[in-house]
């Protein structure tokens, strides 16, 4: 998913403010991505680090690192850290979801193969362990520790729920924790233990990740039937045709009747898609309204996140995070 590209959006000021700390996590990636025995890591890690994407996770590492006054210098490595863990689940998750496209461009796994992506995917999860060892901070070690197995955790539950109609929103949110909102927590959470916050300041960058990463996928999912390919970065309806129960679908089965459940039997449980069904899917959703319920859905959590920041300090910083969370959900427009 990819933020709007047009000046002056909460993004580029972030992006602007963080701009040296960010040019030296982008220095210690591109060191620490390189291999002296294996040059296709590199060649596949460039093609998707380098594909234009926002950075937006190790920028919430520098954001709460500064905003908790923290001078450095492992908020360079653990935002680097952050940034290895998210790339090398992008590879995964493009091998596993059989994509096509990531960031407008061709995915890595059809550029070169499924096992050059695994495999390079892995190396970037054991990079991003060794950088966090480098802070030499057992409670940074923890929680990047622990995201990384809910990660995964969330990956797997996605795979039997994905395409169970018996799916609801309470398994849709476990899914959502693990795989999107678990690192962006970690990122936050990180940025304040590293700076020796105060516990209550610390559980505060966590809530603000925790509510701004399920915002984030909520969108992702309402985008994926309402955004085009410039705005979302891959093609509308790919949820539809991996078969995957998101938000705005689990909402519509919940009020199914059995002519259109047995539609959704066939589609998405089935995997039986036909000429026609994506647009069949789609005037579902509009039926019961589950686009602009997911994005009242979505609105709510972004407004969790702003409230969080509540409990730090009243910073320019502050108010820049408030503002990434609102246009988060604003950017739908």
């Amino acid at each position: 998913m990819s933020l709007d590209d047009k000046a002056q959006k909460p993004h580029d000021l972030l992006a602007m403010a963080l701009a040296d700390d960010m040019a030296a996590v982008n220095a210690l990636i591109r060191d620490r991505m390189a291999s002296e025995h294996a040059p296709r890591i590199p060649e596949v890690t460039a093609h998707l680090i380098e594909a234009g994407g926002k950075r937006l996770r190790p920028m919430l590492t520098l954001a709460a690192a500064r905003l908790c006054d923290y001078a450095g210098p492992y908020h360079i490595h653990l935002a680097a850290t952050v940034e290895f863990i998210h790339t090398a689940t992008l590879l995964h998750d493009d091998v596993v979801d059989e994509s096509a496209q990531r960031r407008g461009r061709p995915t890595a796994n059809l550029l070169w193969d499924n096992k050059s992506s695994v495999l390079v995917g892995d190396y970037l999860f054991a990079r991003a362990f060794q950088l966090m060892t480098e802070a030499n901070n057992m409670r940074v070690l923890e929680i990047l520790a622990n995201a990384s197995a809910t990660i995964a955790e969330g990956e797997v539950l996605q795979l039997t729920a994905a395409q169970d109609l018996a799916t609801d929103e309470a398994v849709y949110l476990k899914v959502v924790r693990g795989k999107t909102a678990a690192l962006f927590s970690a990122a936050t959470e990180v940025g304040g233990v590293i700076a020796s916050a105060p516990t209550e300041q610390v559980k505060a960058l966590y809530a603000y990740g925790d509510a701004l990463g399920i915002a984030f996928q909520m969108v992702d999912d309402y985008l994926d039937y309402a955004g085009t390919l410039a705005t979302i970065g891959k093609n509308p309806g790919d949820d539809f045709r991996e078969r995957k129960l998101t938000l705005p679908v689990i909402k519509a089965v919940a009020q199914a009747d059995a002519t259109e459940r047995a539609f959704w039997q066939r589609t998405i449980e089935k995997g039986q898609q036909g000429d026609g069904d994506l647009e069949q899917a789609m005037a579902l959703l509009a039926k019961y309204g589950t686009l602009e319920a997911t994005r009242a859905e979505a609105t709510l959590w972004a407004d969790r996140a702003v409230s969080a920041l509540d409990a730090l300090p009243d910073l320019p910083m502050r108010q820049m995070l408030a503002d990434l969370a609102s246009y988060v959900v604003a950017r739908i427009n």
